[in-house]
């Protein structure tokens, strides 16, 4: 699997994932700065964590209207997988390519601790790795990671199983409407998460249960699933 990263100015999750997805792959991503207007030929396109633009105006507002977002949203329309993991989920939401909105932490405080994650649909690309129901751990680092959505289009994502995963045990961390920690779009090719996977991929860092979404995504299926 041939993969390409977004770099926007103020991304400090970058190489973070660049490590996860080339631990996993074999391949480093090919690097896309973000005033390109053109995309290499690859399999997944990655938009890491970070603070695009200091998160001025709101998070992830500003990225999204970055010259290589269109590329990104031509690939993402014709079949290309997208991952957007904390503000490259704020930036996917910005950007239309997935419904909602990410709002400040309902403590006002930003939030960096572990929690647990509820896998609410294992038939996916991103997904495919856990078993659904499965309870996983996972870092969150963020300070707008509220998920929010008129009650019409909440009703839409649940009704077209659109949520990936879910807080679980009582681990929200930021008020999320119905626990909901990352969402597809209705094609399920695109995924945006709150929580970062990338740092949870080696006995090292603590655990192992970010490797499973990037052995499906990447596609290289190196052992069972966490």
């Amino acid at each position: 699997m041939k993969s390409a990263l977004i770099v926007f100015p103020g991304s400090n999750r970058d190489s973070d994932m660049i490590k996860a997805s080339t631990k996993i792959s074999g391949n480093a991503p090919t690097l896309v700065w973000h005033k390109e207007t053109t995309l290499p030929d690859v399999d997944v396109i990655i938009i890491p964590g970070g603070f695009s633009y200091g998160d001025y105006l709101r998070s992830g507002a500003i990225a999204a209207r970055s010259p290589i977002m269109e590329a990104v949203k031509l690939a993402a329309n014709k079949g290309t997988k997208v991952l957007g993991v904390c503000n490259g989920f704020q930036i996917l939401t910005e950007a239309g390519l997935l419904p909602g909105v990410l709002m400040r932490n309902k403590s006002l405080k930003f939030v960096c601790k572990s929690v647990k994650l509820e896998v609410t649909n294992a038939d996916s690309d991103f997904t495919s790795g856990y078993d659904e129901g499965q309870v996983i751990n996972c870092p969150v680092a963020h300070h707008d990671g509220n998920f929010f959505a008129d009650e019409k289009t909440l009703a839409e994502i649940e009704s077209n199983n659109q949520v990936a995963f879910r807080y679980a045990n009582d681990t929200n961390p930021n008020g999320s409407l119905n626990n909901i920690a990352g969402i597809f779009n209705k094609q399920k090719n695109v995924l945006g998460m709150m929580p970062h996977p990338e740092n949870l991929i080696e006995k090292a860092h603590g655990g192992t249960d970010g490797r499973a979404l990037f052995e499906a995504l990447l596609g290289k299926q190196l052992g069972a699933k966490s």
